[in-house]
């Protein structure tokens, strides 16, 4: 991904440029994030999403000072979800013999590492799902082990990594309230019931008041309008029109697929435990949502409930061991046939994802276009402001003040740009080279130039390029369009 250029300023050179306002003991803060969608410059990331969970990887910037720590950092986080994946399932076939309860486990922590939504998660950067992954298996963990202040804590820390993880919080809490409605001891049900009210009261307040006392504007990330204007309008209609939310969630053949596809991979063992109602609000989230980004595979949010879909497979399977041995003498094949079934079809929908492809030389030699991006990017002094092209952007964060070339020119030192391949947020070539174009005939000059790529530098700083926007105090924030062609395959995006 880095060798190629194929990590983009949106999003890790977004998370790099926060992390590394941690580092300096200041406030998150990302030129990219805010110019594009021209934010006023002080608003922090915090005043975007509620991540400051993020700041935990600050330190590692004193180590090493590079974006790439961030992808490293994320790798160790999905990997130490394994062995709290691996005591899920002993703790789940701890009523079985002592050989199918290790080999349970090994195959429960299998399919967990070779799980497509890490690999997605992976290829799309870095982003808080680093946290979530691993937060959520040990709150679940903890909570089959009934260790309910590590349950506690790992849902406040949950609240702290994304706004919306409160709302799965509070899910769990019913959950547990459900598992130890008979009995199972006052402190279940006292976490059961904090959790309950405490998370998504987290999340009302972090949207409320937190997030908008960050800088960050009301109502930003509502993609509801189908529904309703606001969350008062949205939950009167929940009472009043429930059936408008079951049309909106399924009448796009790709919002079905992504329900059943999440399903289909692991077998539809989720549905057999009530863990899986702890993924509700992440779905709900995404086929309520106007935005078709939300609907496809190809970016990081199935990995939000992998850990829960996963979890409650390994839980169904369980019992319907149990079930099986108390009927009569149970064979052992047939638990180790579906887990080796569940292991193997995740294993062949991570290649179908791009597994596969990491054993190719292809897949690790960049592109002609790849290695002049990163050349001009290379030749930027340090210090200087910049618009780059977002596949290269993220190269240029450790050193200059960046920003990704967009919609509007932002009267930077210097511009890295190529004209051949449409690249976010761009359409088309053809409006690359208009830029091109523009930029040079209004105070711009091409000090470098490779095939479709260039390298150009601000020479006469009195020439206003036409159409130059820069966000100030007063700047109100603008979100992106989404392609019109979005949301019709579940596979693209």
């Amino acid at each position: 991904m880095w060798h190629t250029a194929g990590a983009g300023g949106f999003d890790l050179g977004i998370f790099d440029q926060g992390v590394r306002s941690y580092a300096r003991f200041e406030l998150p803060r990302s030129a990219i994030k805010n110019v594009h969608h021209e934010f006023p410059p002080l608003v922090s990331l915090l005043g975007d999403h509620f991540t400051p969970l993020l700041g935990l990887l600050a330190p590692l910037y004193w180590v090493w000072d590079d974006p790439r720590v961030l992808v490293v950092a994320q790798s160790a986080l999905f990997a130490a979800g394994t062995p709290v994946v691996r005591r899920i399932g002993l703790r789940c076939f701890a009523h079985t013999v002592p050989a199918i309860r290790d080999r349970a486990a090994f195959l429960a922590a299998l399919s967990y590492a070779v799980g497509w939504p890490l690999l997605v998660a992976a290829r799309n950067g870095f982003h808080e799902v680093a946290f979530a992954v691993p937060l959520t298996l040990l709150m679940l963990e903890r909570g089959l082990a009934r260790r309910y202040g590590a349950v506690c804590l790992c849902a406040a820390l949950l609240c702290l990594t994304k706004e919306d993880l409160g709302l799965v919080v509070g899910v769990y809490g019913a959950v547990l309230l459900w598992r130890n409605r008979r009995g199972g001891g006052s402190r279940a049900r006292l976490t059961g019931t904090a959790l309950l009210l405490l998370g998504p009261a987290m999340t009302a307040v972090t949207v409320g008041v937190l997030i908008p006392a960050m800088g960050g504007p009301r109502q930003y990330y509502w993609s509801y309008g189908e529904l309703g204007a606001d969350f008062g309008v949205l939950a009167h209609r929940a009472v009043t029109d429930p059936g408008a939310f079951l049309a909106v969630a399924f009448g796009t053949p790709v919002k079905a697929g992504l329900i059943l596809w999440l399903l289909a991979t692991l077998l539809f063992l989720p549905l057999g435990s009530a863990t899986t109602l702890c993924a509700l609000p992440l779905i709900a989230e995404r086929v309520l949502s106007d935005n078709p980004n939300h609907w496809t595979l190809t970016h990081h949010y199935d990995a939000f409930v992998w850990p829960v879909l996963l979890t409650a497979a390994v839980e169904t399977t369980a019992r319907v061991h149990r079930a099986a041995q108390r009927k009569a003498a149970a064979p052992r094949w047939p638990t180790a046939a579906g887990g080796m079934c569940a292991v193997a079809l995740n294993a062949v929908v991570a290649c179908f994802f791009g597994l596969g492809a990491l054993v190719s030389p292809d897949h690790w030699t960049p592109s002609a276009r790849a290695r002049n991006l990163v050349e001009a990017a290379g030749l930027v002094p340090d210090g200087v402001t910049v618009e780059a092209d977002n596949n290269v952007a993220v190269r240029l964060t450790a050193r200059a003040r960046t920003m990704i070339l967009d919609a509007y020119p932002r009267g930077a030192d210097y511009v890295v740009m190529q004209t051949a391949e449409t690249t976010f947020p761009f359409t088309a070539p053809a409006q690359l080279k208009q830029r091109r174009e523009l930029l040079l005939a209004h105070g711009y000059r091409r000090i470098w130039a490779e095939g479709d790529t260039v390298l150009l530098r601000r020479v006469d700083g009195t020439a206003v390029v036409p159409g130059t926007r820069l966000p100030g105090p007063d700047s109100t924030p603008v979100k992106d369009v989404p392609d019109p062609s979005l949301g019709r395959n579940l596979f693209t995006g």
